[in-house]
């Protein structure tokens, strides 16, 4: 029998409109990228309180990488900002922090930043904030194909599922887009099978806390069957 919605253990959210809301407000794309930084620093915080166990943001995807040099430099100098800064003050409170996508194809300094950060995630934490990073579930899927055909055998969802970068992540209850786009974008296909969708006009860097109760409070109130009655 199906019921109603309880609180989701993980929040997945495509964090759209940074560049829009710079340029709104007459200013370079960096200007949004900055500022939607400083809304991932306190959302973390505040999905910690609510009592979510995963956060997975969707910071770069596949497609982000042909953008214009200048702006990539400029997230390139963000990630190196959180994951030198912030991260580790997380890790320190017993906060996981851990990066999904093949980020070999980014700054050497910045994987190594990363990879640094994410060796010393605890594994047993009670939140965990998860980035994609340079992250595609297409490609993400032709990965784990590729790695089952090397394994042989038989492949069924549940094998499948753990050659997936998300192996030992739960898959997301509820997904969040900002910035009013009506789509997933190549985000957590496979693991959003049977996800809550939950879109908002507000563009990122205005997704407040009380924005992310409002998607939180429609999530409780609907009935998840999973393809049963």
């Amino acid at each position: 029998m199906a019921e109603k919605s309880a609180l989701p253990v993980n929040v997945g959210i495509i964090m759209d409109g940074n560049g829009r809301w710079a340029k709104k407000r007459l200013l370079p794309r960096s200007a949004g990228h900055d500022a939607g930084m400083k809304r991932i620093i306190k959302l973390v915080e505040y999905a910690r309180e609510s009592g979510v166990k995963y956060l997975t943001l969707y910071a770069l995807s596949t497609e982000n990488l042909s953008r214009p040099k200048e702006e990539l430099e400029g997230l390139f100098t963000l990630f190196r900002k959180y994951f030198e800064d912030y991260a580790p003050k997380l890790i320190g409170e017993n906060v996981g922090v851990r990066v999904i996508g093949d980020i070999s194809a980014l700054p050497a300094d910045v994987a190594d930043k990363i990879s640094r950060v994410c060796s010393r995630s605890p594994s047993d934490a009670p939140f965990t904030v998860v980035f994609a990073v340079n992250y595609g579930s297409r490609a993400e899927i032709v990965r784990a194909a590729n790695f089952a055909a090397e394994l042989g055998g038989k492949v069924t969802e549940k094998s499948f599922a753990k050659l997936l970068y998300t192996a030992d992540i739960p898959d997301p209850d509820l997904i969040i887009r900002t910035g009013g786009e009506i789509r997933l974008s190549n985000f957590l296909l496979w693991q959003a099978a049977y996800a809550e969708l939950y879109f908002s006009d507000v563009l990122f860097p205005d997704f407040d806390n009380k924005q992310f109760d409002k998607a939180i409070k429609e999530f409780s109130r609907r009935t998840r069957r999973f393809g049963k009655i």
